[in-house]
């Protein structure tokens, strides 16, 4: 995790480590899970899903940039950090491997596990999250799970099989992106460039990652965000110097100044992005949402490659 700077994984605020205990400070997600969402209120509408699988795209991408495989990607693991937002959590399972480097170990939900799990054969990493996508998204637009069985070894004949069914209310944009993501064979599944520019993905914006040096206290202060000035003045007030951000430079997140000031920083950007919707919503009102449609989904859109 603290490999990881994107607005759609969770952060890691600080890691406090006892003789007993490895103690992790993350941020919280207010929204809850995508499955306890989908579970009481059911499928999400296209519409709804597709900025939404556009922002998991995007921060599985960022994990594979920095060879970090996740093996547990399903809806329980994807937060809602509000009603338009969602990250990724549970690096439990999580590993770092090479495109080229073979894995052994079976993990993960077995709903969401990749044929080649269930073969007793080693595995390339990147091929199992692609695959455990394909189940997220079927997930996602139908409330219901492709391959269903009562028991374990019944679970693995049917994903073996390669047997299921997609409702007719889907799209058939949508419909060809899960088949095409759900291959048997491995190296048959999309990549995720391919899924980025697929029919059904069509303009959506895919957030950036979050740039590394503004997770950690500067210790040159010159050229600073308007809101990370802030943040170092909160801390100033709260007694914390130039001296201390010095002691911490370089310990990441095994550092409490540094927790201290990744969650002040956050509390502030987040206090800026709602400003910023409040202002947006009163423009919204003066102009009429009837002329204003266009402009407003489009600043909405925009925004998920800087907020959070």
């Amino acid at each position: 995790m603290e490999r990881l700077h994107h607005p759609n994984i969770i952060r890691l605020y600080e890691v406090i480590e006892t003789l007993a205990k490895l103690h992790l400070i993350m941020e919280y997600a207010t929204g809850g899970e995508l499955f306890t969402k989908i579970s009481n209120e059911g499928r999400l509408t296209e519409k709804e899903a597709r900025p939404l699988f556009a922002q998991i795209i995007a921060a599985v991408e960022h994990m594979h940039e920095n060879h970090i495989i996740h093996r547990d990607l399903k809806a329980e693991n994807i937060f809602f950090a509000n009603a338009h937002i969602v990250k990724i959590g549970d690096f439990g399972f999580s590993i770092f491997s090479h495109p080229d480097q073979a894995l052994s170990t079976f993990c993960g939900s077995p709903p969401y596990a990749a044929p080649e799990l269930f073969k007793d054969e080693s595995y390339y990493g990147i091929f199992v999250d692609m695959w455990a996508l394909g189940i997220l998204l079927y997930f996602m637009v139908t409330g219901i799970i492709p391959f269903r069985a009562d028991t374990v070894a019944k679970l693995k004949k049917c994903i073996l099989d390669g047997s299921y069914s997609i409702p007719v209310f889907v799209s058939q944009s949508c419909q060809s992106l899960i088949r095409r993501i759900l291959k048997p064979l491995p190296q048959d599944r999309l990549t995720l460039n391919e899924i980025k520019r697929s029919d059904w993905l069509e303009g959506e914006e895919f957030p950036e990652p979050i740039e590394a040096f503004q997770l950690n206290p500067a210790v040159d202060t010159k050229n600073l965000t308007t809101d990370e000035k802030e943040a170092h003045k909160t801390l100033r007030n709260l007694g914390i110097n130039e001296e201390h951000f010095r002691k911490a430079h370089g310990k990441d997140s095994r550092s409490s100044i540094t927790g201290t000031y990744r969650i002040v920083l956050h509390k502030i950007q987040k206090k800026s992005l709602n400003q910023m919707d409040s202002f947006e919503m009163d423009a919204d009102s003066m102009l009429g949402n009837k002329e204003n449609n266009v402009t407003h989904v489009n600043k909405r859109e925009s925004r998920l490659c800087v907020i959070l």
